[in-house]
């Protein structure tokens, strides 16, 4: 997928891939193919601008911190991390060397997570007293097969990290950094095919005052349930749906129009499963336009080291 959104691009070219997995690399059609990254570094380092890491989670921090020291910006894919340490230390490397590392957080283009931002900014809402985020999917022997780097601890950690991060990043994208107060996780139906929880719930305190709550769950048996997000404000109430938060399904806010979410981008298919919307395009414009055209950062470290100490805070609740 970023392979194909750097291709697409007449300002872009794609230089080089590294995988370990050698029909991975000969799947791709590159200039140049490498078994790691200090091997891409190494053949065609000069040739580089920008290095994609698009890997298991456990892999993320690794990588990316040695593309910084190389002087390369960075499209970290989603989580950043599994700590906040390390997080924390990408990013202080990063200052450091003077590159910027952009997080892959495309569903923030979703028409639904766009309307939502600009209606919190204009006070649409007002007060916002609460909001619940409900994230119910499938992900079965389909995904999670043997000797797979899915279900481990060390390199997916859990579905808060793999599946649902997108969906806390666009809660915190419009309402802010969230507190976790309580938690409670539990395994249903992965006991054999995983090393952590399949499902749970924690509540939040919101920064602006208010609360509200995030249930997970990846037992959902045949497919993907729902993604949603309902919003209790002093004005009103609106809840955007469907399996990826991509649907108005609720809305009562007298006084503002009801918004047109009929464009949406279809999700990201991998066979047996799916996953979150494929707006991948709209990262990559934004990493031409800060680095060609002097643009700010839409999806910024900070913003990815935030999702990543929530999950922090909701595990060291809920594993406990």
């Amino acid at each position: 997928r970023h392979v194909q959104m750097i291709q697409a691009r007449p300002d872009a070219e794609l230089v080089a891939v590294a995988d370990i997995d050698a029909a991975a690399r000969s799947a791709v059609e590159a200039p140049a193919a490498h078994e790691t990254l200090t091997a891409l570094l190494a053949g065609c380092g000069a040739e580089v601008d920008v290095v994609s890491v698009c890997t298991p989670n456990g892999t993320h921090v690794a990588l990316a911190l040695e593309a910084v020291r190389a002087g390369k910006h960075v499209v970290l894919e989603k989580p950043m991390g599994l700590t906040t340490d390390s997080v924390e230390a990408l990013k202080a490397e990063a200052e450091a060397q003077g590159v910027t590392v952009f997080g892959v957080m495309q569903n923030r283009y979703a028409p639904a997570a766009q309307w939502m931002k600009r209606a919190k900014e204009d006070g649409a809402f007002g007060d916002v007293r609460q909001v619940h985020v409900q994230c119910l999917w499938n992900r079965d022997e389909r995904y999670y097969t043997p000797g797979s780097w899915r279900g481990t601890m060390a390199l997916d950690g859990g579905p808060l990290f793999t599946q649902f991060s997108h969906f806390l990043d666009i809660l915190m994208w419009v309402f802010g950094e969230v507190e976790v107060t309580t938690a409670r996780f539990t395994n249903q139906t992965h006991q054999g095919s995983t090393e952590f929880e399949d499902g749970g719930s924690f509540q939040f305190n919101l920064p602006d005052g208010g609360w509200g709550t995030f249930t997970f769950s990846t037992a959902v048996p045949h497919g993907n349930f729902e993604s949603s997000m309902t919003v209790v404000g002093a004005r009103g109430t609106v809840r955007i749906g469907g399996q990826y938060m991509d649907r108005l399904d609720e809305f009562e806010l007298p006084g503002v129009a009801r918004p047109d979410m009929s464009n949406v981008a279809p999700p990201n298919d991998y066979g047996g499963y799916k996953g979150s919307a494929s707006s991948h395009h709209h990262v990559y414009d934004n990493v031409v336009d800060v680095l060609l055209r002097g643009a700010t950062v839409a999806t910024p470290i900070e913003q990815g080291l935030a999702v990543v100490r929530v999950i922090a805070q909701a595990h060291a609740l809920g594993r406990s």
